[in-house]
């Protein structure tokens, strides 16, 4: 028993003197406690829409006061346009779609029964099933308020003129999660490569001692750095291939847009992810320390990139910090282009956001990367 409490001792110090090893054990989860708990949400909060209004009457104003009056709906964009509207739902600058048809407040005045149109952006179809409902919500009393009867509301409703709801929900018609998730996880599972993998590599060479005899050799500080880098990279694309052959003929998932767009984005997104998974070996001294900061930098990365909580139900802050998050940009591209068919034009945006978060990373890893004889 004194043989075991010694131990228990000896340990305990060891872990009391090294602070390092302290702050990996305390500060990650109280900081990923403290931002995820807000920021990981299924709750769909906030809606961005867009109006398409033919009609440009007091009836169709009225009914649009209606959605924002909810403080759920926010117009993003009122145009005449339908190739503009259909855009924004495109690059998610918008989640919905009003269109009002001209000669709507005619029809309401003349008794006649006119039809609004809603186009969710059924992508995550959870979610575009909550907007809906709340959009036939807002239309159900505005029909209410004009003394009209909202088609398919029940027998319980006023007889005569009746508002004629048509709802669309484009990029996934039958309103299917599986669509939305596995796209997703191929993602996290490609960053996992990237970054679980090669943050232990220079790591795991400082502790068998090979990284000494590379430091007397002639190669250079990039020349090792890519010689890390590339393997891995490949890697990932292989596993891309792989992920994107299960996603199409194991679930049966039609792929909308150019596949060849997804490899210029993973190509890109690979040197950000092991860029960061370098900077961190670069950082760590054991595999222990590599693994402690991984899994803080992994599970926060992940669970902030949208590809389990839409990132649009974030708070305001959490959408912020997002924007620099490599995983987000990632995801949107391999949504966008799989089951929207976006082009290259329209992920040009994260693709950047992508190479502005590479460049730092790798470079950082170069000059923290110190080559001694």
């Amino acid at each position: 028993m004194n043989t075991i409490l010694y131990m228990v001792q000896k340990e305990t110090l060891q872990v009391l003197r090294d602070k390092k090893m302290l702050i990996q054990i305390f500060v990650p989860p109280i900081v990923q406690l403290l931002i995820l708990a807000q920021a990981m949400t299924f709750e769909v909060k906030h809606v961005d829409m867009v109006v398409v209004d033919g009609d440009r009457s007091p009836a169709s104003m009225e009914l649009v006061a209606d959605f924002t009056s909810t403080g759920r709906f926010d117009v993003a964009l009122a145009t005449a346009s339908t190739r503009l509207a259909d855009e924004a739902l495109l690059t998610r600058e918008a989640r919905m779609i009003v269109r009002i048809p001209e000669g709507f407040e005619r029809d309401l005045r003349r008794g006649s029964s006119p039809t609004l149109q809603l186009i969710m952006d059924a992508e995550d179809g959870a979610a575009a099933g909550i907007v809906l409902g709340w959009a036939r919500e807002v239309v159900g009393r505005y029909a209410a308020s004009e003394g009209i009867r909202l088609a398919g509301g029940g027998a319980n409703m006023p007889r005569g003129p009746s508002l004629t709801v048509v709802s669309r929900r484009l990029y996934n018609p039958e309103g299917k999660y599986l669509a939305y998730m596995a796209i997703g996880l191929l993602a996290s599972l490609m960053t996992l490569i990237g970054i679980l993998l090669t943050s232990q590599n220079i790591a795991r060479e400082k502790e068998i001692g090979t990284l000494e005899q590379l430091n007397v050799t002639p190669i250079t500080k990039r020349q090792f750095m890519l010689g890390k880098l590339i393997p891995f990279w490949l890697l990932g694309l292989i596993e891309l291939s792989i992920g994107l052959v299960i996603i199409r003929f194991g679930f049966g998932i039609p792929f909308v847009g150019n596949v060849g767009l997804i490899y210029l984005a993973a190509a890109v997104y690979l040197v950000a992810a092991l860029g960061l998974g370098l900077l961190v070996s670069t950082l760590s001294n054991t595999q222990q320390q590599a693994q402690f900061i991984t899994f803080f930098v992994v599970v926060t990365f992940l669970f902030m990139g949208g590809i389990f909580t839409p990132v649009q139900s974030m708070p305001a802050w959490a959408q912020h910090v997002a924007e620099f998050n490599p995983i987000k940009h990632f995801a949107v591209i391999l949504r966008g282009v799989l089951l929207k068919g976006a082009t290259l034009s329209e992920i040009v945006r994260p693709l950047l956001a992508m190479l502005a978060f590479a460049i730092p990373a790798v470079g950082l890893s170069v000059l923290r990367y110190r080559k001694t004889a």
